[in-house]
């Protein structure tokens, strides 16, 4: 039988869940292009690791409140969006209670696996944004060694992967483990949310050596463009790279 799909609402945020306690995206009612959520947050940081203007074609797998896909559709105006979801009853949700825009010549949203999408499109991507999980909170093929293979080969000479680990299950750690297998050690892991959630962003292109003082100014930047300030996580990304020397490597 199929979850559930249900919408709460309590001190001024609007939530999603599948038929479960797990929650599977959130908007502030007054502000319905901030990322609520902190994960979401962290997964944007990808954004500071190369310059505009990229990234001009961007993979969203999974909708859930489109937390991310109105970021981008709002914030980077460059980039083209195609948003795979796997269940309908998601995107009409998303479009009733959330506040999904609607598709244009930016934004294209998908009824698909976003696994099938990754190994059977010819397209190469710039991004590709990973936060798929079911009523469970299981990421199912999502976070499966075929799958990151797959998300290697589909990304283009400057092709970041993002994916969003949820830390406080066993499969963390070994997710991450895949993922660097499937990327050759180019993988880092962000500092984990206060949710358990744990961000990982892989490389499959250009390499990148960047000064945390530069991401210091890239996050001063997106946080005037924006109002999303990563400043924060920046600092605690040097505290985890203390012992190195002062360069993220990736």
């Amino acid at each position: 039988m199929a979850h559930s799909i249900d919408v709460s609402e309590e001190a001024g945020i609007r939530y999603l869940h599948f038929g479960s306690k797990w929650v599977q995206g959130a908007m502030r009612v007054r502000r319905p292009y901030a990322l609520q959520l902190q994960y979401t947050q962290y997964m944007i940081a990808v954004l500071l690791l190369r310059e505009p203007p990229w990234p001009r074609k961007v993979l969203l797998i999974g909708l859930g409140a489109a937390s991310l896909t109105k970021f981008f559709h709002r914030y980077l105006p460059q980039s083209r969006l195609t948003v795979a979801e796997i269940d309908p009853r998601v995107v009409a949700v998303a479009r009733m209670h959330f506040k999904l825009p609607e598709e244009d010549a930016r934004l294209r949203v998908v009824i698909a696996d976003g696994a099938e999408i990754v190994t059977r499109d010819s397209q190469h991507w710039d991004a590709i944004l990973v936060d798929g999980f079911d009523a469970h909170a299981r990421a199912g093929m999502l976070d499966k060694a075929p799958f990151y293979a797959a998300a290697r080969a589909a990304l283009n000479d400057k092709g970041l992967m993002v994916s969003n680990l949820f830390g406080h299950r066993k499969g963390f750690s070994e997710g991450f483990g895949r993922i660097r297998a499937a990327f050759d050690d180019r993988a880092i892991a962000l500092p984990q949310c206060e949710t358990g959630n744990v961000i990982a962003i892989a490389n499959a292109g250009e390499a990148i050596a960047l000064r945390f003082e530069e991401l210091h100014l890239r996050a001063e930047a997106l946080r005037r463009d924006t109002g999303l300030d990563l400043r924060g996580l920046v600092k605690r990304m040097v505290l985890q790279a203390a012992e190195g020397d002062g360069l993220l490597r990736l």
